[in-house]
């Protein structure tokens, strides 16, 4: 097998002198063998015109390295609910440890770490406050569901050769999120409640983040009937009622979790109207009379050719001139590629299903199906969802 180092290139030959580069990639291949010297490092930090630029990136690099110390620290935060307890005032150490039953030593270094990555803040009189980054935690259910629901995750990532190679034996986020099983014991398990009930209560304490952004974003005020498909325990759809209460509402999610989004929505005088329908989004044909249909965080969680065969079955229930609505985190979101492939991209590898996608590729999808032209549709906060329109 043949690759750009074989060709025509001898260990004394410089890559970036090799005539398989351009010269903009050999000016990038020149910086980064200067860059990597110790000498060219240590001059770096020694010039006050990169001294800045030197240490910024090596405060990056530790970041990175000390990404799992910090979640580690938010998630004592969250478990002692230090957030919630100080969003009426600051607080001293001996206060703080009264209120959250854990000893002083250990919530001294607790408080100190929370105050170095910005969810703390001393305060006068030896008290520490809410920081920048624990404001927005207070009372965020949402957040706190999933900062404890990492813990399976982190578990998945202890060997990242082993899940990327597919060597590991068993995943904890395969177990959690049983409908990514191929297993027949698996999936006659998801008709009922108990098997889902974990899962589709962490979906519906962490939709509030999208829902939010969907109807701050589109005005569904203009459609007749929506079929929301995936749709948990109707969290999303009781979110659009408030807005468009006129609107007809459908909800289909497998046969235990619609049987749980039927008593969730039937305990609300408002919602009970909302019909519930139960299946298999792969294999069952999905309820028509709907002119817009909502896909909100679920494609993600599945390969190509899956997607395709979703597609094709919204494009079938979808009248002419009807709409589907994608919603999730996408693997080119402004100013987060972060989140995408590389937070997205390990989650969905361990989850056992799925991969980030760009705008662009899901548009590619939609067209192989039917659909006609894609559009998206600008949200707050990219990093939490985009929304992408597609029309049939």
């Amino acid at each position: 097998m043949s690759s750009v180092a074989d060709k025509s290139v001898t260990p004394q030959t410089p890559l970036a002198l090799t005539p398989e580069y351009g010269l903009w990639d050999r000016i990038l291949i020149l910086r980064d063998q200067l860059i990597a010297t110790k000498r060219f490092q240590r001059l770096a930090a020694s010039l006050p015109i990169f001294r800045s630029i030197s240490r910024s990136r090596a405060s990056n690099l530790f970041d990175v390295m000390s990404g799992f110390v910090y979640s580690q620290i938010l998630l004592a935060c969250v478990r002692l609910n230090v957030f919630n307890h100080l969003k009426n005032g600051p607080l001293n150490l001996e206060e703080l440890s009264r209120v959250t039953h854990f000893p002083m030593r250990g919530l001294q270094t607790l408080v100190d770490a929370a105050v170095a990555i910005q969810l703390l803040e001393r305060r006068s009189e030896a008290r520490y406050g809410l920081g920048a980054l624990g404001s927005p935690l207070v009372g965020n259910d949402a957040i706190a569901a999933m900062v404890e629901h990492h813990t399976a995750f982190y578990a998945d990532m202890r060997d990242p050769l082993a899940l990327l190679s597919g060597s590991m034996s068993e995943r904890n986020l395969g177990k959690y999120w049983p409908y990514v099983s191929d297993k027949d014991e698996d999936q006659d398990s998801l008709k009922h409640q108990e098997s889902v009930a974990e899962y589709s209560a962490l979906m519906s304490a962490s939709l509030p983040l999208v829902a939010d952004e969907i109807v701050d974003a589109y005005n569904f005020s203009k459609h007749q009937c929506m079929l929301d498909v995936g749709g948990g325990q109707g969290t999303f759809l009781k979110r659009v009622h408030a807005v468009s209460p006129q609107l007809k509402k459908m909800l289909f999610d497998l046969p235990g979790v619609a049987q749980l989004a039927a008593q969730q929505l039937a305990a609300n005088p408002a919602t009970r109207e909302i019909q519930t329908h139960g299946g298999n989004f792969f294999t069952d044909a999905l309820p028509t009379g709907a002119d817009l249909i909502t896909l909100v965080r679920v494609i993600f969680d599945h390969d190509d050719e899956r997607v395709l065969t979703l597609l094709a079955s919204i494009y079938a229930a979808l009248p002419s001139g009807g709409t589907l609505l994608i919603a999730e985190p996408m693997a080119d979101a402004p100013d987060a590629q972060a989140m995408g492939h590389a937070y997205f991209g390990f989650y969905l590898l361990a989850m056992g299903r799925g991969r980030p996608r760009t705008v662009n590729e899901i548009s590619d999808l939609l067209k192989k199906v039917g659909f006609k032209s894609t559009q998206t549709v600008a949200t707050k906060m990219p990093i939490n969802t985009q929304i992408l329109l597609a029309s049939r």
